[in-house]
This record gives C-alpha cells, sequence and structure tokens, in this order.
C-alpha cells in the first residue's frame, strides 16, 4: 500500500473534525449569552401600557399591570391614580358639578382630559364618567358632561375715561384698590394654572410641592370642588410619605 493510500482517511477526518468545529463556533456567536435577562419596562413605560389598555377598554389587562406596578413601587402616585380611575366611583373622584361640551373633529379624550382636568391620565376616569366603556371611539359631535365649571370666555379689560371735572377742581383719581380686592379674593384663572402644577408635581412624586400649590389654587377659587378633591388627594399621599420616613 503506497503512503498517498494510507493518508487518505486520516485526511477525510481531519476535515470532517474542522468542519464541525467552525460551525460549533459560528452556533455559540449567533445564540443567546448564557444568562442574558430582557431588561424590565421602566415605570414610564408601564404608566402609557396601562392607559393605551383602558383608552382600549381593555380593563383586565390594565388591572394586572397596575398590581404588578404597586409592588415595585407601592407609593407611585401615577399608578394609585389610575387604580382609583377604575376602582372608584367617578362622580366621586371628579365631582358631580359639569357643563356640557361637544366633541370637536380631531378630539381625543386624552386631550380632553388634559385640557380640562389637567391630567392625561384622568382619561378613564372622564370615560366613566359619561359612561364610555372605549375612550379610543369617541366620535366628533358627541355629548360630553366635564366635571366642574364652564370656564368663562376670555375677556379683554378696557381701560375705563375719568369722569368729566370742573375746570377748577382736581381730577379724581380711582382708588388703588377699587380692582384689586376681587382679583386677590377669587381668579379661577390664576388657580387652574396652579391646579395644573400641582398636578403635575404630583405625577412626579413631589407630594409637598403638589401640597402647596393645591391649597394657592383652592384660595383663589374656593368654590372648585375639583381643586379640593386634588388637594385632599395630594395631603393624603403626602401624610402616606411621610409616615414611611
Amino acid at each position: 500500500m503506497t503512503i498517498a493510500a494510507q493518508n487518505g482517511p486520516h485526511r477525510y477526518v481531519r476535515r470532517t473534525m474542522v468542519l464541525a468545529a467552525a460551525l460549533a463556533l459560528a452556533g455559540c456567536a449567533s445564540g443567546p449569552k448564557p444568562g442574558a435577562v430582557a431588561a424590565p419596562a421602566s415605570s414610564a413605560q408601564n404608566i402609557d401600557a396601562i392607559a393605551e389598555h383602558l383608552n382600549q377598554g381593555d380593563v383586565s389587562a390594565a388591572r394586572k399591570l397596575i398590581k404588578s406596578g404597586l409592588k415595585r413601587d407601592p407609593n407611585n402616585p401615577s399608578l394609585a391614580l389610575l387604580r382609583d380611575s377604575i376602582a372608584r366611583d367617578p362622580v366621586e373622584l371628579l365631582g358631580p358639578q359639569s357643563f356640557d361640551y361637544v366633541v370637536q373633529p380631531g378630539d381625543t379624550l386624552a386631550g380632553i382630559a388634559q385640557r380640562y382636568l389637567g391630567n392625561r391620565l384622568m382619561t378613564y376616569q372622564l370615560a366613566r364618567y359619561n359612561g364610555i366603556e372605549k375612550p379610543a371611539a369617541l366620535i366628533a359631535g358627541q355629548m360630553l358632561r366635564i366635571p366642574g365649571t364652564k370656564p368663562a370666555p376670555a375677556r379683554r379689560l378696557e381701560k375705563p375715561s375719568p369722569p368729566p371735572s370742573a375746570p377748577a377742581a382736581p381730577r379724581a383719581q380711582p382708588p388703588k384698590s377699587a380692582v384689586a380686592p376681587s382679583t386677590a379674593r377669587s381668579d379661577p384663572a390664576a388657580a387652574r394654572q396652579l391646579r395644573t402644577q400641582g398636578l403635575a408635581a404630583l405625577n412626579k412624586g413631589s407630594a409637598t410641592r403638589a401640597v402647596q400649590l393645591l391649597r394657592r389654587a383652592s384660595a383663589l377659587d374656593p368654590g372648585n370642588a375639583m381643586i379640593k378633591a386634588d388637594l385632599a388627594r395630594a395631603e393624603r399621599i403626602e401624610a402616606t410619605v411621610r409616615s414611611r420616613r
């Protein structure tokens, strides 16, 4: 037997072993790394997912996400708000007083909640307040009840003309406090701005700041039931946070 004939089988075995090793290395490179796990969703992503489930009327999926989220972060005010949106009476949350609003083309219930309630996460509360099961199904021309009092139309303030006076008499000057007292006692527009800022602070977890802003808003519009309800909720959250320190 020649040397070439003897080396033939050995050469075939070596080629087969090299090919198997190359395939094994390629499989390791393309496969998942041992111990790798998917990163958990952030709180903001979780809240957005809950809001979208509620927007589509999927209460069961939203409730599961809220429950798991509160296990990780029991003091999260946004999760507490969404939980109450499902579990509590919307009239208790938003107050019995309301005004009519006709849905305009391009309106969404989330946009209306942000505009009139100061928080898009109150969309499902507003939906239940109006007997709507699926907020995403809102259509133009639909009549809604918006909690609270209807905002007054913006008025342009004009400086009054001074009254005529006798030539020899000095011109009478209007008292400085003629307009100031009513503005100091009641200013619904400023109250709404403070309420929006207070709710934003509450959503960020700043309960103490939210209480301060909502107290100022309540002082400027003492008859506003929504501001009183927001203030009471912020005070409860602040008290809970303090008790856990």
